[in-house]
């Protein structure tokens, strides 16, 4: 019963409303699809998805989970995952920035002062270093890791994993944050001048360039199962945007200060926002509805969401991570001090680990259950070969999502519009004449050919017929608009009136 609550095909909300607009005899046929489709992806899970997220928890009378250091955790690891933990020392040109590949194979690195280093984190590849020789406030890998943007001191600029630059954006200006929406393949950058835009990088055009007026945009994250860029603001608001729209689609008042981080969980249902003030705050994206707050003995400056739903939290140059923080908010799960301010985080996909960002570098620590165990290959393989990757690239490019249908809510595009006028397809039918063929020449009034040419006949008709039909639907509607439009004919109206003699 778990595993088919897992797999389900459809939220609560949309059953109800497949039950009121399908008739009965469907209805049942799609419920009983809807069922088999479970229990058979239940099943494949339970044969195909062997491997398990796990957690460590603390036994009866020993120390709780957070009291565990990563040296700990190092040991009691195999060999291989404890290799994922390691600590970067770039001081000179910290702090850093950082950002992971969808299969969670590549890490960009990205100094204030210039530094910038695309690698393979596993194997401790260097792909490519170089040194732009300004400053450098984000980074963000594109729709592949042979590809990366680094928004710097003017311009945006565009990479190759050699480090060979290869376009300038100069339309992204004094850009401050970067996120890339992979299945509409558009770099959304945000700058200090209050302007947000969208880049279409498959075809090099702005999409949409709005001027949000919200003060310097330095908190951006964006919602993963819809594609909406979320931005917050010094006001304690939390604003909504959608390229399609010019102005942003919901605005939510989070808190009485300025908001210092925000994000979304992987499936686009739980919220987490941050203020100066140590306030960390649990929203239900969904329905805009409050659900937890959490007071820190200091100010918060970065979260982020793992694939399996734990919260990592950095207040100064510690770390704590909370799980299940949509119900309660206990001690947290785990702790980890830095030494150093942290500046960024972000969890690895597919991996148990979390990325750090710091003044002093980079740092990489092990936080069990964090990842999600399963890939599907089709979608991120961390295994993929230079063939795989390129025929990747051309099947997301056939299925690119068009930007506009970038909405807060992504089941609105497979719903159909049942407001129509129904017409009467029964009396309409009964119009057409009965067709009748006359005698041919012989091989030319078979069995089969007869049906085919009475078949085009009778379509033939029947369009015309719909066709009429249709014509003297709309100019009845068009008379009976005239008819209720007409004002009621007065006399007109004079002051001295009143003194007029009645009748």
């Amino acid at each position: 019963m778990d595993a088919e609550r897992r797999f389900r095909r459809f939220r609560p909300d949309t059953t109800a409303l497949i039950e009121k607009k399908l008739p009965q005899v469907e209805r049942k046929r799609l419920e009983t699809n809807i069922q088999f489709a479970k229990e058979q992806t239940a099943i494949a899970s339970d044969l195909l998805l062997q491997e398990g997220s796990g957690f460590f928890q603390a036994e009866e009378g020993d120390v709780e989970t957070f009291k565990v250091t990563q040296s700990a955790v190092k040991q009691a690891v195999d060999i291989g995952s404890a290799t994922k933990s390691f600590d970067l020392s770039l001081s000179q040109f910290g702090p850093y920035r950082h950002n992971y590949t969808r299969n969670g194979r590549n890490l960009l690195l990205g100094g204030r002062k210039g530094h910038v280093a695309c690698l393979d984190w596993l194997t401790k590849q260097l792909h490519c270093e170089i040194n732009v020789m300004e400053d450098v406030f984000d980074v963000a890998f594109l729709h592949q890791e042979t590809m990366f943007a680094t928004a710097q001191k003017d311009w945006v600029y565009v990479y190759d994993n050699m480090g060979i630059e290869l376009h300038c954006i100069k339309q992204l200006s004094r850009v401050l944050r970067l996120e890339f929406l992979p299945y509409h393949f558009l770099l959304v950058a945000a700058s200090d001048r209050s302007f947000l835009s969208w880049l279409d990088v498959s075809v090099g055009q702005l999409v949409a360039h709005t001027h949000a007026k919200l003060g310097r945009l330095n908190v951006m994250c964006q919602n993963p199962s819809n594609g909406v860029v979320l931005l917050g603001t010094g006001k304690g608001t939390v604003s909504m945007w959608s390229p399609g729209v010019g102005s942003p689609l919901a605005t939510v008042l989070c808190h009485n200060r300025a908001i210092t981080s925000v994000a979304v969980d992987v499936g686009g249902t739980y919220m987490a926002t941050a203020s100066t003030d140590g306030t960390l705050k649990i929203w239900d994206v969904r329905k805009f509805d409050f659900l937890r707050v959490h007071h820190l003995q200091s100010g918060i400056s970065n979260l982020t969401f793992s694939q399996r739903g734990l919260l990592a939290v950095s207040t100064g140059p510690v770390v704590q991570v909370f799980e299940n923080v949509a119900k309660t908010f206990d001690a947290p799960y785990l702790r980890h001090r830095v030494g150093r301010t942290v500046t960024d985080l972000s969890f690895c996909p597919y991996e148990d680990v979390l990325g750090i960002g710091h003044d002093g570098g980079f740092g990489s620590i092990l936080v069990p259950g964090a990842g999600e165990p399963n890939f599907d290959a089709l979608e991120s393989n961390p295994y993929q070969t230079k063939s795989q990757r390129r025929e990747g690239e051309v099947k997301a490019l056939l299925e690119k999502v068009d930007y506009k249908m970038i909405c807060l809510d992504p089941t609105v595009i497979n719903r159909v519009d049942v407001q129509l006028k129904p017409v009467k397809v029964d009396t309409l039918f009964s119009k057409v004449p009965k067709v009748t063929l006359l005698r041919d020449r012989k091989g030319k009034n078979s069995g089969v050919k007869k049906a085919l040419r009475k078949q085009a006949i009778r379509d033939k008709l029947t369009r015309s017929v719909v066709r009429e039909e249709i014509k003297n639907m709309i100019k009845q509607e068009e008379h009976s608009d005239v008819e209720t439009e007409l004002p009621a004919t007065k006399k007109p109206y004079n002051v001295f009136y009143r003194f007029k003699q009645q009748n």
